[in-house]
């Protein structure tokens, strides 16, 4: 007989629930005013809770901001991983695809864009510059385990370089783009494709 799949506790469920509640209502205040002139006590209203529930749940104002950088991250390696996957016979492809993709939707992304308007007055670029080692830790790891998982031939400990260099350099292309995604991904898989080569025991 079949076991019953693995049912997530309902206090764990409750609480990823009023954590995305949270976070949409962010994105949703976003889209209409700049981050510095969002305040606590308007995303708590726009999601139904108190001010005192949201400020228990993420601890401070900053905190509460990394927590939406990380999460809006995570929306761009869904789009990553599905490009890696899907070239895991051709992992120059698979290079590409991947930095293509995530400039791409960057670049089409309303919060994005609003980012890079920010002269530093709006609060919200540090948080994916200066202060970004939230956003880069959890996306190399994703990224590194996504990699390893596909090419189990190269080692973690190459991976896991490799990961991180493309998340800083996707992160840097993405706030001051050169060019059209295509082009800037095709010049970081010529930099970066020997390291992977080399990491896989391949030759082209």
């Amino acid at each position: 007989m079949a076991s019953a799949p693995d049912r997530t506790p309902y206090p764990i469920a409750a609480r990823l629930l009023l954590r995305d509640t949270l976070l949409d209502a962010m994105r949703d205040a976003l889209a209409q005013r700049p981050w510095a002139e969002v305040t606590m006590a308007d995303v708590a209203r726009a999601a139904g809770v108190s001010r005192q529930t949201l400020y228990k749940e993420f601890g401070t104002r900053d905190a509460f901001g990394q927590a939406f950088v990380v999460r809006e991250g995570a929306r761009f390696l869904d789009a990553v991983e599905q490009a890696v996957r899907a070239h895991l016979d051709d992992p120059h492809t698979a290079l590409e695809a991947a930095f293509d993709v995530f400039l791409t939707a960057a670049a089409e992304d309303p919060l994005v864009r609003m980012v890079l308007r920010d002269d530093g007055t709006e609060g919200m670029l540090p948080l994916v510059t200066t202060q970004s080692q939230p956003l880069v830790a959890g996306a190399a790891q994703r990224l590194a385990s996504v990699m390893h998982d596909g090419w189990p031939q190269a080692a973690l400990a190459d991976v896991e370089l490799l990961a991180e260099c493309l998340v800083r350099l996707a992160i840097s292309y993405a706030m001051l783009p050169t060019g059209p995604a295509n082009m800037t991904a095709h010049s970081v898989t010529t930099l970066l494709g020997p390291y992977l080569e080399q990491a896989l025991g391949e030759q082209r």
